[in-house]
């Protein structure tokens, strides 16, 4: 029964996901902990005791997953002073235009988003959002519906284009001003690694040069098609980046799959990550009809330069 949870356990601690078919079962990686704490209390309630070896090695499983999976539920300790200058955030994968235009914009109107990296939405979604009004409330625009991914915004946009880097489309990438400061969005939708886990790694890799080269306010958002157990992740994040879910103690969010009646929302795969210029405020998922994912908002604040992470 623990052999899965043993073998995922290796897989994680040795990178073996990266490039590789295991980084599809890489994904159930908090669930083979449950996994774990659960036959481990199996085996006190019945008197396991007795077999003192196979309890110290089931026990020893549940710590080593619990050290890698406790402190994403810890949230971090940051201050952040009173009149700090706010950025609100969303991503959605659109469902190659499935996701419905009108409650994407409500979505918009409510949370009152600055900034929205939409992927997966076709020339005919681009045009049924603008219809539903968003032009309207996020009139600067970078789309590139041929590429995947598009930003919308509140606020002008600047340096606005897509990425020249080794993806399997390109990413879209704007700047944004807020507060006196410029911070750069790259909007973010990788291959997955079910098609081909080698392009995928590739895709993540090159997210990872970018985000080496971005300066403290940077936000990348979008659809990662990884989870925080994933290594290519786990290097992307060690390149600078914050995950706002694992900085605000929400360390298992689900956003994929939705809309299915018999499977809910099981893994991760949507996220916003940002810089050290930057700090999680608040973060959540919404469903909207129409799309497989959930979408991800987030409210990230602009720290000043003595209370940024060195």
């Amino acid at each position: 029964m623990l052999a899965a949870p043993a073998a995922l356990l290796v897989v994680r601690l040795t990178g073996l996901d990266a490039g590789t078919p295991l980084a599809m079962p890489m994904v159930l990686f908090p669930y083979s902990a449950v996994l774990g704490v659960l036959v481990l209390g199996v085996m006190v309630a019945v008197s396991a005791l007795r077999s003192r070896w196979a309890l110290a090695v089931v026990a020893a499983l549940v710590v080593a997953h619990l050290a890698l999976l406790v402190p994403r539920f810890v949230p971090a300790s940051r201050h952040v002073p009173s009149d700090s200058v706010e950025l609100r955030v969303a991503t959605i994968n659109a469902n190659v235009g499935g996701a419905d235009p009108r409650a994407l914009v409500e979505l918009v109107r409510t949370e009152r988003i600055d900034v929205l990296a939409v992927e997966q939405m076709p020339s005919d979604g681009v045009d049924a959002l603008d219809k539903a009004g968003l032009g309207a409330l996020m009139p600067y625009q970078e789309l590139h519906p041929e590429y995947d991914s598009s930003i919308y915004s509140r606020h002008p946009l600047s340096h606005a284009g897509t990425t020249q880097v080794d993806t399997a489309w390109p990413q879209t990438t704007a700047e944004v001003a807020v507060g006196g400061r410029r911070v750069q969005l790259v909007a973010v939708h990788t291959y997955y690694p079910l098609g081909d886990a080698k392009r995928w790694t590739r895709d993540m890799t090159a997210l990872t040069s970018m985000a080496r080269r971005s300066g403290p306010d940077a936000v990348f958002l979008g659809d990662f098609n990884a989870s925080l157990d994933h290594t290519p992740m786990r290097r992307l994040l060690a390149a600078g980046l914050t995950d706002t879910h694992a900085e605000l103690g929400h360390g298992w969010a689900r956003t994929w799959p939705v809309g299915h009646a018999l499977v809910p929302p099981m893994i991760q795969l949507d996220h916003v990550l940002h810089g050290s210029g930057l700090v999680g405020i608040s973060v959540g998922e919404r469903t909207l009809p129409g799309t497989d994912h959930r979408a991800v908002v987030a409210v990230l604040a602009l720290l000043p330069a003595k209370g940024r992470a060195i």
